[in-house]
């Protein structure tokens, strides 16, 4: 995410401090569908992933004003659905792994696309990956988080992240490797 992105994110949330509600509602705003988005990867329930967002804006709204970066603000929030996400998960374990399997069938279309018949062979042995492995390549390239940020959102060291992000990469390669030699 760009500096100046952050920035405003550190005046919304300072001008939030000083008593401007409309400056909370601009970062719900910002914010909302792109957590609801992040909860529904863990969960794949939207319904419960939304519970789990609008639980993380209470805990935002609660800590906001204890917040020591407040242009860090985007990774916060996201650490903190991250988090509830997780909790849920742990929770729910056998459940969840019903859905995935319900929602993650590929869809026996015969008019696929080679291209959209790839994308899913890609994704089938994503999901082989342990559950750490998953979450940093989500964050990395669908959510274009930095390596700094991730490691900010999962609270582990950015040497950490770079070595998930080096293995989920190498193991993604040996499956799919290991799938077209079969």
């Amino acid at each position: 995410m760009g500096n100046a992105k952050k920035i405003f994110e550190g005046l919304l949330v300072l001008q939030y401090r000083s008593g401007n509600k409309k400056a909370f509602s601009l970062l719900v705003n910002r914010y909302n569908s792109k957590m609801c988005n992040h909860a529904y990867w863990f969960i794949y329930d939207k319904d419960i992933a939304k519970d789990i967002v609008q639980d993380s804006w209470g805990i935002i709204i609660r800590k906001l004003p204890y917040l020591k970066k407040p242009n860090s603000f985007g990774s916060w929030a996201m650490q903190i659905v991250t988090r509830k996400s997780i909790d849920y998960l742990t929770r729910n374990n056998r459940d969840r792994e019903k859905l995935r399997e319900y929602y993650n069938q590929p869809k026996a279309d015969n008019t696929l696309e080679h291209k959209e018949a790839d994308l899913v062979k890609v994704y089938e042995a994503i999901k082989k990956l342990p559950q750490d492995q998953q979450i940093v390549l989500r964050l990395f390239y669908l959510e274009e988080y930095s390596l700094r940020e991730i490691s900010e959102i999962l609270e582990k060291s950015e040497g950490t992240i770079k070595s998930r992000l080096y293995h989920a990469r190498e193991k993604l390669k040996t499956i799919l490797k290991n799938r077209n030699d079969g």
